[in-house]
């Protein structure tokens, strides 16, 4: 039927036209998200808008108080007594003699301790005998208690006892009238802002330290620093401020706003005072300045390096822990090869400890792309050897995998019978002719997703690739998480080797060789960097890492006394009981034939030859022609699966497979 037919006689329908005012209102939604400037990103450009402004305030300001011209400008007076009290606490560097010792002149890198406070007010000296008090009395003397305690905020002064301190020196520059090399340098400690000078000369740190939403003003820096250095410090304010008005010009002109930069919770409204010294070094002054100017511009030459000298040795004797724990694996391996051996060890032990090395070969690719330079090409061995171990850890935790695998297997189920349905009296069924499609196989995207969901090695690569995608990147970045993964994977070291042991009602097959040594060379790393407080990264030694290694060898003394005294030596004997198939029950010989002229029990499945009862070559070889009923009962093996073997022939054959070689089941341990 024509379709113009069946809309003859009825009125066609006219479309509606959309309305435009959804369109429209649309339309301004997306103008106005578009314009709308009431968010984050312009409060930062609005900042860093009156960052621009104030500090070309401060630079005009200051350049008429250097040249002497009219200026709203004033340096604050010099606290007198700010020097004796802090002379009571450290003591500051000294000029040295170059040829012999220097400072270091870049003190860029972040630094930790501990830190003591010491409350000097008036009312908290009371009658202590401290040798300072005089000077702090002195200090304190003009202060409004009543302003200072509102100034306290909500901040807890004295909840930890470290101090972390993240510091950038920049390199000094060269102002005419200038006669004190004097660096900027500026940071965080433990609070958002710092900013100081740097004198190479003596190695000493002044400046300010201010909580979030407190600006700091480094113009008050020289009345800060001592006398005899506030003109050498005034000069060097000056270009410090051009820098700083040009860097916000440029990042306001390539749009690159930081959103942060407005955020930030106040911790109090009272600013620190900062004075630091740095240890001298005994490197001589031309030996520092070619090592500083090889770390600004790296050529290759040979300086002296102290990092580099540290790391090389780390990564020298690292390598060689890397080394020695590769030979007793591969000699564990070579005694373990065989499914007997195999199948007395466990899986879970060499998994974490492949885990491990691929943290740690992880971990020293990071170290060495972040070291940079001669020291990255030095860690690139322990890295190289932790992969190579990790690839034979995996490589035989698969192959245990693959033996202990058919333990665990489940026996399929017997087929259902078919059931015939009963058949229909004959119709005549018209035959379509329609051509049935033709059945297509598998793709290939199938079969692949197949091979990977059933093969166990293929589960295992992917299970790893899982790993280390979601959990190994995020340990490297993750300082605590890390610490966690130490304890977590050194702990299951060779606590899964015992529960299984107990199990399987029999000892591990781990030599005392590989279990101590092992041991002691994982706990070389975890001892270095969490017990040696002077290691390459500066982590803060932890006492717990002492605790864990006792646990460790407490794990490997308990498997080798599961050697001596059995699996289960220190469980009650109601625990203790594991459930081990016995080979060897009393067999009758009825089945065999009683007029044979030998008594035997039947054929053996693998040589195909009758196992006898009077096996005299059996006898000797099991009792050494003691105890010959015993003997007798020796001389066959009889599987779970009721086939019956020589016993020679099944150990023979259990070191190759361990299954049945008739019906291809599991067999537990001979």
């Amino acid at each position: 039927m024509d379709r113009n037919d069946e809309n003859d006689g009825q009125p066609a329908r006219i479309p509606q036209q959309r309305s435009s005012v959804p369109s429209f209102l649309f339309l301004i939604f997306m103008l106005f998200i578009l314009t709308n400037h009431t968010g984050d990103e312009f409060l930062a450009r609005n900042h860093y808008q009156d960052a621009l402004q104030s500090l070309n305030y401060q630079l005009s300001n200051f350049t008429a108080w250097l040249n002497g011209t009219e200026s709203n400008f004033t340096m604050p007076d010099r606290n007198t007594a700010a020097a004796p009290l802090v002379g009571s606490f450290m003591s500051f560097g000294s000029r040295l003699n170059p040829q012999w010792a220097s400072y270091f002149s870049n003190v860029t890198g972040f630094a930790h301790g501990e830190i003591d406070f010491f409350n000097i007010t008036p009312p908290s000296l009371g009658s202590t005998t401290y040798p300072w008090r005089i000077h702090a009395e002195t200090f304190m003397g003009d202060t409004n208690m009543t302003d200072l305690v509102g100034h306290f905020g909500s901040w807890n002064w004295t909840g930890s006892d470290k101090i972390s301190w993240s510091i950038m020196d920049r390199a000094p520059i060269s102002v005419k009238g200038r006669y004190e090399k004097i660096a900027m340098v500026h940071g965080r400690i433990d609070v958002p802002g710092f900013e100081g000078v740097h004198f190479l000369a003596n190695g000493s740190i002044y400046g300010f330290a201010e909580p979030a939403g407190r600006h700091i003003d480094i113009r008050y820096i020289p009345a800060f620093v001592p006398e005899d250095f506030q003109n050498d410090t005034a000069r060097m304010i000056e270009p410090e401020l051009m820098s700083r008005v040009n860097k916000v010009k440029d990042m306001i002109d390539a749009g690159v706003i930081d959103q942060d930069a407005t955020n930030g919770e106040s911790q109090g409204g009272c600013g620190f005072s900062v004075y630091a010294q740095i240890a001298p070094s005994d490197i001589p002054a031309e030996d520092m300045e070619d090592l500083e100017d090889e770390l600004q511009k790296p050529t290759g030459r040979w300086t002296v390096n102290l990092f580099f000298r540290k790391v090389a040795t780390y990564a020298g004797i690292s390598a060689f822990v890397y080394l020695l724990q590769l030979l007793l694996l591969s000699r564990q391996v070579d005694r373990s090869r065989t499914p007997a051996g195999l199948s007395r060890v466990s899986l879970w032990t060499f998994l974490t400890q492949s885990i491990v090395d691929s943290v740690s070969f992880a971990g020293h690719i990071t170290f060495a792309i972040i070291a940079n330079g001669r020291p990255s090409l030095s860690l690139v061995a322990p890295a190289f050897v932790a992969c190579v171990l990790f690839a034979f850890e995996s490589q035989h935790a698969i192959l245990i995998n693959q033996v202990q695998a058919p333990e665990d297997a489940v026996a399929p189920p017997p087929p259902r019978p078919v059931q015939q349905e009963p058949s229909l009296p004959s119709q005549a069924v018209p035959i379509s002719t329609t051509a049935t499609p033709r059945s297509t196989g598998p793709t290939f995207s199938s079969l692949l997703f197949r091979h990977i969901r059933s093969d166990p090695q293929a589960r295992i690569c992917r299970a790893w690739n899982v790993f280390f995608l979601t959990f190994i990147v995020r340990v490297i970045v993750t300082p605590s998480l890390a610490l966690v993964f130490v304890a977590s994977m050194y702990s299951l070291f060779w606590l899964p080797q015992i529960v299984r042991s107990v199990k399987k009602g029999r000892s591990s097959a781990l030599t005392a060789e590989y279990l101590i040594g092992t041991s002691l060379c994982r706990l070389f790393h975890a001892l270095y960097f969490l017990a040696c407080p002077k290691n390459v990264l500066d982590i803060e030694p932890r006492r717990w890492i002492w605790y864990l290694a006792m646990f460790i060898f407490l794990q490997v003394a308990v498997i080798l006394l599961q050697q001596h005294f059995g699996p289960a030596f220190f469980l009650p004997k109601r625990f203790a009981r594991a459930q081990v198939h016995d080979y060897h029950p009393a067999l009758p010989l009825s089945a065999a034939d009683p007029e044979a002229p030998d008594e035997s029990l039947g054929d053996c499945a693998i040589c195909m030859e009758a196992i006898h009862t009077e096996d005299e070559k059996q006898l000797e070889h099991v009792t050494a022609g003691l105890l010959r009923n015993v003997g007798a009962r020796r001389s066959y093996s009889l599987a779970p699966c009721q086939h019956l073997f020589h016993t020679e022939c099944l150990e023979k054959w259990l070191a190759i497979k361990n299954i049945c070689p008739h019906c291809r089941r599991p067999l537990p341990p001979l």
